[in-house]
């Protein structure tokens, strides 16, 4: 896929899930008057297309963040792999509940936190999930832009960048670009918790 090419669209039947490869995306929906809103970001690895598992059409719609390589599984496919592969299940029930839990955090730091503790918070499960992946937790690339993250937050794009800016300021964070390097976990855990 290239960047900013859709996975799929909102309402599109579920025919497959579809892992991440290289690249990644985010999960936009659009409401009546065309708006879109963030809700998600998948990187390298990760599982997509678990929002229609419940409607079987899929509720928004995945677009590439960056050049991205997606491994298809047709879920008629699945359900036969699942059942003759030994611990399958368990993993996909694994992956679909820890995408539950990032919807949960998401919703709930919406609901109460500052701008510091919203970027804390998503600084450091960025962190952990690339620590999950196999990657570095402590130096990473944002492969979605700051627009995309303030949407994702519920802050203004000024907010987002003064923010970054002040977390960087009290040596939290680097951030060059893209790059960001953790400079005190246990500080940005804490925040974040």
């Amino acid at each position: 896929k290239r960047a900013d090419e859709a996975l799929y669209r909102a309402g599109q039947p579920l025919g497959s899930l579809f892992v991440a490869r290289e690249g990644a995306f985010k999960t936009v929906a659009l409401d009546a008057e065309g708006n879109a809103q963030v809700l998600g970001f998948h990187l390298p690895g990760e599982l997509l297309g678990l929002d229609a598992l419940g409607s079987g059409k899929h509720e928004a719609e995945a677009r590439a963040l960056t050049q991205a390589n997606v491994c298809e599984v047709p879920l008629s496919q699945l359900e036969t792999v699942a059942s003759e592969v030994p611990g399958l299940q368990h993993q996909l029930l694994r992956i679909i509940g820890q995408g539950m839990n990032r919807h949960q955090a998401h919703v709930e730091m919406l609901g109460k936190r500052s701008a510091v503790e919203r970027l804390a918070v998503f600084v450091h499960q960025l962190s952990e999930r690339y620590r999950a992946l196999g990657r570095s937790g402590e130096s990473f690339l944002l492969p979605m832009s700051r627009e995309d993250i303030a949407s994702y937050l519920g802050l203004v794009i000024e907010t987002v960048s003064r923010t970054l800016g002040k977390m960087q300021d009290d040596k939290l964070i680097a951030v060059r670009g893209r790059e960001v390097r953790v400079l005190d976990a246990a500080r940005l855990d804490a925040l974040a918790h």
